[in-house]
């Protein structure tokens, strides 16, 4: 099994009834395999092997997305990170700061984009002066504070 974020060398081939699949638990993470089966036509034993399948190469993963603000954490922002060495080190660096619940490697003005949540506009300051900019070969940091989550989508069109 794959670690999150780590890709097979080739996409998925997936047929109608794993998109229902898909689909269905992106509506629903905790929807039991007879609900599963029952949309499907399959039997709830197949369409297990068919959810462990998709998790095992890495399609799907199920997990439980927690609110920020309801946890207490309501300063979100994406920080843009510029780097002058090498960038896969650099994120691996950051993504282990307490706070940091996203990293992505990007093209443009920003080498990396990080995700950081917060209780309050200190611990945010901090993170961004204190911890990033102070991991090496962070040339510039710049946050992007969240004033609101506008929209906030977990199912792809078309799956």
């Amino acid at each position: 099994m794959r670690e999150p974020g780590e890709r097979a060398g080739a996409p998925a081939v997936l047929d109608q009834i794993d998109r229902v699949v898909l689909r269905e638990l992106q509506r629903d993470g905790r929807i039991s395999y007879a609900a599963l089966a029952e949309a499907t036509g399959l039997s709830a034993p197949a369409v297990r092997q068919r959810v462990q399948r998709l998790r095992d190469e890495g399609v799907v993963q199920i997990v439980g997305v927690t609110d920020p603000m309801a946890l207490g954490l309501p300063v979100m922002a994406l920080i843009g990170v510029r780097v002058d060495s090498d960038v896969h080190a650099v994120a691996s660096r950051i993504s282990e700061l307490s706070g940091v619940i996203y990293v992505v490697l990007t093209s443009g003005s920003f080498d990396l984009f990080v995700e950081v949540v917060c209780r309050e506009p200190a611990e945010l300051l901090a993170m961004l002066n204190d911890h990033i900019k102070r991991v090496p070969g962070v040339t510039r940091a710049e946050a992007f504070t969240y004033f609101g989550i506008h929209t906030h989508r977990f199912a792809r069109p078309g799956v």
